[in-house]
């Protein structure tokens, strides 16, 4: 089954040309139900589709497309203007087919309102047109001269109050001004009338009529208002995703001796059931009580099953191919059936090979990069949020991960003493009496251990158990002459001494962190004690001490510090995360609010679409990279060893590959919330394989690597070089970083503009 559209190749290839010497709209309907019988062969009744659709419309007409809700008329624009594909047939607009190179579909040559507004609410109308009609290149003196002339046409308000702001009405007039704009060729309108009061509909009517005149333009319009379709030149009647006919408004009204269209299109509508095996009894009591033109009804015409009866012209299903490509009649001559002729061959259009080059077209790119800031601007709230989340979120990082617990509760049992009569006390200089005391005072004055002393163990062991202390230290009675028997008798030392010389931990291991933070301070805490201690009985403190000594790290500090360590990964992964949330959701309201559509169908192509937003997006994430690298090193001091420039470029790399995600994000889920789940699901994964938070050293063999193929996992280590070990470009493990990074930017670009190109609406 073959689909027309517009198209003036084919008349002019039969050699026909309006000849208009008035401007009455019934002369008008004759001269395009000419033209389109010339196509398909004079006849004396309306032309009725059963299988799919064939729909042509005569150059310089008004062609009124009706039918219910869900009838297919939105789903034939789309195909028209070039956003969705038919599953078999052919559209021919203007001379060529839609998308093809030259062909100006999707372009300036077709004006596009669709049903939603489709417009930014933050502009005002003189900036709508603006965009607009940079889209289709006009110029900004030719804007102006068009919005005066709208203004005046659509009684629309003050060009500079914003859209949001309006009442639906003046809205929808707006959107009816941006497809008006730059005066295209061929003008496609769904429903514009909508909320229209009837003066203002008659002039809306009046100037298509005006700009219809000697064939100058031509117009596809969809209503809800049949009635007021009788000011179009020709119209088609569909239901449930079928042509019931294609024909001036007069000559059907006269043909069926009705009224009005509407009851037209209930004939129609019954005839189209006539021949339906199964009938509700709704539907019989209807055909009964219209009466129906004599010898109208066609009996061997019998419609399939899954033709809806009158309830099914609501259905959501639009049939385009059909099951053959015939046109069939069921008005009384429809005894022989007409196949359509074929289209004519495409119109050759001059086509440079140096086009073939051209990735983006500036001034499309002029026009999205100037809306894109000024809805940055109009919305200054929301981006101050943007900028400062990611500031925010480095600030927790930097006051919250990698630092020593402070008041760490232990619980002691000394049984050097006699608690509670006998309270620890430091016996300064070379006293060997109450080590414990001495060595416990030690530990409490130089780390973070609070020690809360008691008098039996099972009181001690219960505060652990009630979560109230961390760990239970427990001092045998003999420590301080037990450890002096150790120094004095070396390898012969009894072993009662040996067993009464150790104190005895019992850790809460709940929290492995607390529990580690615990054995390194007791353990660092004696050998510093006893350093101490021996120094002041003028021993060498090298004495005391494991036969291992760590010097200054060639790379880093002397103590562990996991802030540094994870610092790294955290500022890829806050700038990576938030150019996928920034520009996934930026496009997802695009499209949802069908601004993206309205901008495709002017001509604007997926690639130029994602080079504006990498743009705009890339100078607030440039803002967002400078606050949160200034937060980080010069102001919480973490570790900056590297060039500067290297850090900066890295991070910039990792926000556009983010920024590139979040286009795959968009391109690929329907709405927000499935594009949260995706930008969720995506994040545990990469904090946990990119060697973010733990080595990938240390995980499994099976996931080694699939997470060094991850996009984060490669940088991370390669920004890990530059500020830990000042590293330069020159290091592979430095450059392998941004190759990795690089790589995968050009990944997710492809996915969307290819996701874009052949995914159609």
């Amino acid at each position: 089954m073959t689909t027309a559209g517009p198209t003036e190749l084919e008349l002019r290839r039969r050699n026909f040309k309006a000849q208009q010497s008035t401007v009455q709209t019934r002369k008008q309907q004759a001269v395009c139900v000419r033209r389109a019988h010339k196509k398909y062969g004079s006849k004396s009744q309306p032309n009725i589709i059963l299988d799919g659709l064939n729909m042509t419309v005569p150059k310089g007409c008004i062609y009124g497309l009706l039918g219910a809700s869900g009838c297919g008329k939105t789903t034939l624009l789309n195909c028209i203007v070039g956003r969705k594909r038919l599953n078999s047939g052919e559209i021919w607009v203007l001379g060529g087919q839609p998308g093809s190179k030259g062909s100006g579909v999707p372009g300036p040559r077709i004006g596009y309102m669709p049903q939603e507004i489709a417009l930014y609410g933050e502009f005002s109308i003189r900036e709508t047109l603006k965009y607009f009609g940079w889209v289709s290149d006009l110029s900004t003196e030719q804007v102006e001269a068009r919005l005066e002339f709208l203004v005046n046409l659509l009684m629309l308000p003050d060009p500079d109050r914003q859209v949001k702001c309006l009442s639906g009405g003046q809205q929808r007039r707006v959107s009816l001004a941006a497809a008006l704009v730059h005066d295209p060729e061929l003008l496609i309108l769904d429903e514009p009338t909508v909320g229209v009061d009837p003066l203002l509909r008659q002039n809306i009517w009046g100037h298509l009529v005006e700009i219809t005149k000697h064939g100058r333009k031509t117009v596809i319009i969809t209503t809800h208002y049949i009635d007021e379709a009788r000011q179009a030149h020709l119209i088609g009647l569909m239901r449930g995703g079928y042509f019931l006919a294609e024909e001036s408004p007069e000559q059907l009204i006269v043909q069926f001796g009705a009224e009005s269209l509407e009851d037209v299109f209930l004939k129609l509508s019954v005839i189209q059931n006539m021949g339906k095996r199964r009938r509700s009894s709704i539907l019989q009591s209807v055909t009964d009580a219209i009466p129906i033109p004599a010898g109208s009804v066609n009996e061997g015409a019998i419609l399939d099953d899954e033709v809806g009866e009158i309830s099914g012209e609501f259905g959501d299903n639009t049939s385009m191919s059909g099951r053959s490509a015939r046109r069939v009649s069921i008005a009384p001559d429809a005894s022989v059936e007409t196949i359509p002729p074929e289209l004519p061959p495409e119109e050759e259009t001059e086509v440079k090979w140096t086009d073939y080059l051209k990735i983006v077209k500036w001034s499309h790119m002029r026009a999205l990069v100037w809306k894109n800031f000024l809805w940055m601007w109009r919305n200054i709230p929301v981006m101050t949020f943007i900028i400062g989340l990611p500031v925010g979120q480095m600030i927790l990082f930097c006051l919250s991960i990698g630092h020593d617990p402070n008041d760490v509760t232990l619980s002691v049992v000394n049984n050097e003493i006699n608690y509670p009569m006998e309270r620890c006390e430091y016996k300064a200089g070379c006293n060997a009496s109450y080590l414990s005391c001495n060595y416990l005072d030690y530990i409490s004055n130089n780390y973070s251990l609070i020690m809360n002393y008691y008098a039996t163990e099972a009181e001690a062991r219960q505060t652990v158990e009630k979560g109230k202390s961390w760990a239970m230290l427990v001092v045998p009675n003999n420590f301080s002459d037990s450890l002096r028997s150790r120094i004095d008798n070396g390898k012969d030392t009894p072993s009662w001494d040996l067993a009464g010389s150790v104190i005895d931990v019992f850790s809460d291991k709940s929290n492995e962190n607390i529990a580690t933070f615990i054995t390194r301070d007791l353990l660092f805490g004696l050998e510093g004690y006893a350093k101490s201690f021996l120094k002041q009985c003028d021993i060498d403190p090298k004495v005391f001490g494991i036969p291992i000594k760590f010097e200054t790290p060639i790379y880093g500090y002397g103590s562990p510090d996991f802030t540094d360590f994870a610092a790294p990964g955290i500022i890829l992964t806050i700038i990576f995360f938030m150019a996928v949330a920034l520009t996934s959701g930026a496009m997802l309201m695009e499209r949802n609010e069908g601004i993206l559509e309205r901008t495709l169908v002017n001509g604007i192509t997926g690639t130029e679409v994602l080079f504006s937003q990498v743009i705009t997006q890339f100078v607030v994430m440039f803002g967002q990279t400078t606050m949160v690298l200034v937060f980080a090193f010069p102001i919480f001091q973490l570790t900056q060893n590297g060039n500067w420039f290297n850090l900066f470029s890295l991070t910039i790399l990792s926000g556009v590959c983010g920024m590139c995600f979040g286009f795959v994000v968009s391109c690929v889920c329907e709405n927000e919330r499935s594009a949260t789940y995706m930008a969720l699901g995506s994040f545990l994964p990469i904090v946990m394989l990119c060697g973010i938070i733990w080595p990938i050293e240390a995980m499994s063999p099976y996931l080694t690597w699939a997470s060094t193929c991850l996009p984060l996992t490669q940088a991370t280590e390669s920004l890990r070089c530059i500020i830990a070990r000042g590293w330069g470009i020159q290091v592979p493990a430095v450059y392998y970083g941004f190759l990795s990074i690089t790589l995968w930017i050009c990944i997710f670009l492809t996915i969307s503009i290819l996701v874009l190109k052949f995914r159609k609406g």
